[in-house]
């Protein structure tokens, strides 16, 4: 793909238009591929988003977006999908640009992801129980009894780099399928698309119904999240600032919603269709060069198998392409920014020093033509035990660590010896086997002869440090409603309310 656009502009996108900082500064974005500025954005500060939060609260309470019937918002999401679609070209090619994704990825997964999950929440959302009727109770008298499920106001996104449109997508379609409003702060690396995207979809819904605030973790993040007028927080992250969120969340006890870290555990078993299982692995770690939260960088390999997996899995390695992103034959491209490819860098190095073999790369991968690119070879560790810092500290990068194992029961105890628990995989020819290990995993999501297969029908979230709360499917649309409980009495003779002999034992015919 070779579209050229020079350095664009970009201001926030509050109530329905551009609006600059009031501070008048910009930050630059780059492409990490060449660490050339591509764009420069405005730099937001709790001024702007006080701004955003207003406008999103006038826009829910007097809209009329929240107070839509299901089918009117389900519409409305159909033209949003549409929107994308017509726009697709342009959001793969800044996306691929700004975030390092390889565009034969974001071409081929993320754009029609997003278009189908926005199609997918106006399905569910026709069918989502807004209003429940409970059965009439013998006690404590006949009444007519429902619970409504409502939006929850303003809801504030904060989405990382390295997905930047899709997580944005992810959090934007089940807020809007509930009638709330959103103000989107989006990673200071990856801020381009989410601004395109809520110019697209503004051109659906009311102004005010989705704002984009850009800028720091510390001038926009924090403001938006303490503001008092935000009702809930969606967050997609590292685990450290995910524990930040909460504390500042509990200030004022937000409705939160955490994706965290993770360092899954993916299991080998004897069994395993190595033709399938090898490549399948590498896809599970090395796609996006390894900057994924559910990436498989735990390979959990039997004793009888290890040293003819750890001989392939080199050799395939050696087939990926590592350059440009743009270019369609690329598998890796660059990792996002130079301080990122000097932690993992560092990362390299503590393995190396914490005794596991490196078996290939290792290094910082040098492109014709795009030497000042921030790229690392994809690498591969054995020798490694759990304990490791390589094998416990997510490195959000492309290495990989193998360790062998007994049997079954001690890969899945050290699987499970982890604070994260996101992900999790395993691969046998034996669905019974695989079900077991699926069981005992403590993962939010378990593939079986398979990675990276995310579904918008289907929940995502982790278990322990990893989050709270979970995305995608109906599931999501919980997260983003409160229930309200609202009960009539049929009971219209004073003497036959036996509740208020309670407080009248006597009765109250005289009264």
């Amino acid at each position: 793909m070779s579209i050229q656009v020079g350095v664009q502009k970009f201001s926030h996108f509050i109530n329905g238009a551009w609006v600059s900082s009031s501070s008048g500064e910009t930050f630059d974005v780059h492409n990490p591929a060449t660490g050339e500025v591509v764009a420069k954005v405005a730099k937001g500060s709790a001024t702007e988003v006080d701004q955003a939060v207003e406008a999103a609260l006038d826009a829910f309470e007097n809209s009329g977006w929240s107070q839509m019937t299901p089918l009117e918002r389900a519409e409305a999401l159909n033209r949003i999908a549409d929107a994308i679609a017509m726009n697709k070209d342009e959001l793969i090619y800044l996306e691929s640009l700004t975030s390092g994704g390889t565009v034969r990825r974001i071409a081929g997964n993320d754009i029609m992801s997003i278009i189908d999950l926005f199609q997918q929440m106006a399905k569910f959302v026709v069918d989502y129980p807004f209003t429940e009727t409970l059965p009439s109770p013998l006690f404590p008298g006949p009444a007519h009894n429902f619970v409504w499920r409502e939006p929850i106001g303003v809801c504030a996104a904060i989405t990382p780099w390295n997905m930047p449109l899709l997580i944005a997508a992810w959090k934007i379609a089940p807020a809007l399928a509930t009638g709330n409003t959103i103000v989107l702060k989006p990673a200071s690396h990856t801020p381009v698309t989410a601004l395109r995207l809520a110019e697209i979809i503004s051109q659906v819904v009311p102004p005010g119904v989705i704002n984009v605030v850009a800028g720091s973790g510390t001038e926009v993040g924090e403001p938006l999240v303490r503001h008092p007028k935000v009702s809930k927080v969606a967050f997609t992250g590292s685990t450290e600032v995910g524990r930040n969120i909460m504390k500042i969340a509990a200030e004022s006890i937000k409705n939160i919603t955490l994706e965290l870290g993770g360092k899954s555990p993916n299991i080998l078993l004897e069994d395993a269709d190595l033709e399938i299982a090898l490549p399948g692995s590498l896809f599970g770690v090395f796609l996006h060069s390894g900057q994924l939260c559910e990436s498989g960088t735990r390979l959990f390999v039997p004793d009888s198998l290890h040293d003819v997996v750890v001989e392939k899995l080199a050799e395939l390695t050696k087939t990926l392409k590592l350059g440009n992103q743009l270019e369609e034959t690329t598998a890796m491209g660059p990792v996002i920014s130079q301080r990122q490819k000097e932690t993992i860098l560092s990362y390299i190095d503590t393995g190396i020093k914490e005794g596991a073999r490196l078996v290939c790369g290792g290094k910082e991968a040098v492109v014709e033509g795009f030497e000042n690119g921030y790229f690392i070879e994809p690498t591969i560790f054995a020798d490694v035990t759990n304990d490791m810092a390589i094998a416990q500290e997510e490195i959000f990068g492309p290495v990989l660590t193998i360790i062998r194992y007994n049997d079954v029961d001690e890969a899945i105890k050290m699987a499970n010896d982890s604070i994260y628990g996101l992900a999790g995989g395993v691969w046998t020819q034996d669905v019974n086997k695989a079900y077991d290990v699926a069981r005992k995993i403590k993962a939010g999501v378990i593939w079986i002869n398979d990675w990276h297969m995310l579904r918008n029908d289907a929940p995502f979230g982790g278990y322990k440090q990893s989050g709270i709360g979970r995305e995608m499917g109906k599931y999501s649309l919980d997260a983003y409603t409160q229930l309200k409980h609202v009960h009539t009495s049929m009971v219209p003779e004073l003497e036959r309310r036996l509740a208020f002999g309670l407080l009248f034992p006597e009765g109250t015919n005289d009264h």
